[in-house]
């Protein structure tokens, strides 16, 4: 049976409360975590120059999918572990936890060798030039020797938020956060290092964060405890089914970046893909704050479908959908109305075209937030009761399907187009999900009657 704590935290306490106790916490803990990116890339910019900042968003997209697949296995491992809890199977729950561990460390390894070898080749082929190419590789290379260890810290953050140690994981993230930045601005300020020694500092902090919080999974203090992993086809069918939304979200996403870059590089050089950077900075304050806010309350989503309680269920949901479509909207008022302001935290006021550009483009992605909250929290939502298609089909169309489309029918429009892709994207989404959430009715009518997937 499930523990004691972890029932009452996600079966007993008031959905109200059980919002703030985990949405909250767990949203400032991914947007503490997701701060030293933005830190890197103010530090960079500032601290080496422009065109080492562009090489950082070359090889950024490139991170991401080392991260992702990683993180594909830590978010599918997640839903049936807090499935299998909610229904009292505990020893099943471990095996899960354990498997992945083993799956996740294995997958760093061989994406990290990957993508050290074959750097260079892979910057030449997006058309950059012999002078962004040395920062991009630099930049790329450090993040991929540190692989095998940093590629955990999504997942150990899941885990603790199964074991209802919702201040645990706030409290990984913040440390995470903090050890990042001394570090960086260590190797950059103290030593003068160049941009190979800032993605450097970040891997240092965010390693020192997984020894620490895994130390307490290897001392069995956790509901989740380790015991001799059992693979089986099955197994990885559904953590790979289930990570899948996340993972085709990532690459897919990732993948439209890096033709942006080549469309950017083309159209306006550096500049243009310094803008995009920019841009994506933004966006990488808002989603962590809106994403965390859905992905905190999965565990508790999927405790209580598994427990049958698909009343609750809906409440919860109804918290995470509400604080979505506000986090979102105010973003998305405050950066049209504020543009300059997140320029300048890049780029000197003036300085090589960037600013000008910038503000243009940053009022144009503004409007993506309008709408942008629908999606995340359906696809959150479907994650969570295990239903991977419905998830699936939200995360490709709006990383990938509707971006590459939107490419093609707006290039005329030149760098605008570039920038409209987004809030277009944003609409598209929306309109897909609302669709998706017309069939939850019906999802919970076939559960209630014991249609349901087998495989969980």
């Amino acid at each position: 049976m499930p523990s004691a704590d972890t029932e009452k935290l996600f079966i007993e306490t008031k959905p109200g409360h059980l919002f703030f106790r985990a949405a909250i916490p767990g949203a400032l803990g991914m947007l503490a975590s997701s701060l030293y990116y933005l830190l890197e890339g103010i530090l960079v910019g500032r601290v080496l120059g422009a065109e080492a900042f562009a090489g950082l968003n070359l090889a950024m997209p490139f991170v991401i999918i080392n991260f992702a697949i990683s993180d594909m296995i830590g978010v599918g491992s997640s839903v049936p572990i807090a499935i299998k809890l909610g229904r009292g199977e505990k020893k099943e729950a471990n095996s899960i936890f354990s498997a992945a561990i083993v799956m996740i460390v294995l997958a760093g390894i061989v994406t990290g060798a990957l993508l050290f070898a074959f750097a260079p080749t892979l910057f030449r082929l997006m058309g950059a030039d012999e002078y962004l190419i040395p920062y991009a590789v630099d930049y790329l290379r450090a993040y991929a020797c540190f692989s095998p260890l940093t590629t955990l810290v999504f997942a150990m953050d899941n885990y603790l938020r199964i074991c209802g140690k919702i201040k645990g994981s706030l409290m990984m993230n913040i440390f995470m956060a903090i050890a990042c930045v001394i570090f960086e601005v260590f190797f950059l300020f103290v030593l003068r290092g160049g941009i190979a020694t800032a993605a450097i500092g970040t891997c240092i902090g965010m390693s020192s964060a997984v020894i620490t919080v895994f130390s307490f999974f290897l001392r069995g203090k956790m509901e989740l405890k380790f015991n001799k992993p059992k693979f089986s086809f099955s197994l990885i069918r559904t953590i790979v089914s289930c990570g899948l939304p996340t993972f085709l979200s990532n690459v897919s996403g990732r993948i439209i970046s890096i033709i942006m870059n080549v469309m950017l590089l083309s159209l306006g050089g550096a500049d243009a893909v310094s803008v995009y950077g920019i841009i994506m900075s933004a966006d990488g304050l808002a989603m962590p704050l809106l994403y965390g806010t859905c992905d905190s309350l999965q565990p508790s989503v999927g405790y209580n479908w598994g427990a049958r309680r698909f009343d609750r269920v809906g409440t919860i949901e109804k918290y995470c959908f509400g604080t979505g479509a506000v986090i979102s909207v105010f973003f998305g008022i405050f950066l049209f109305l504020f543009p300059d302001f997140a320029v300048s935290l890049f780029v000197e006021e003036g300085g090589q075209g960037i600013h000008a550009l910038g503000i243009a483009a940053l009022k144009i992605s503004a409007l993506t937030y309008i709408l942008r909250w629908i999606a995340v929290c359906t696809q959150c939502f479907m994650s969570a009761i295990g239903k991977p298609i419905y998830a699936a089909t939200i995360s490709v169309s709006a990383a990938f399907v509707f971006p590459l489309i939107l490419i093609f029918v707006l290039s005329p429009i030149g760098l605008d187009g570039i920038w409209m892709n987004l809030p277009a994207t944003s609409l598209l989404t929306a309109m897909l999900s609302a669709f998706i959430l017309t069939r939850y009715r019906k999802i919970v009518s076939k559960e209630k009657l014991g249609i349901s997937d087998s495989s969980l």
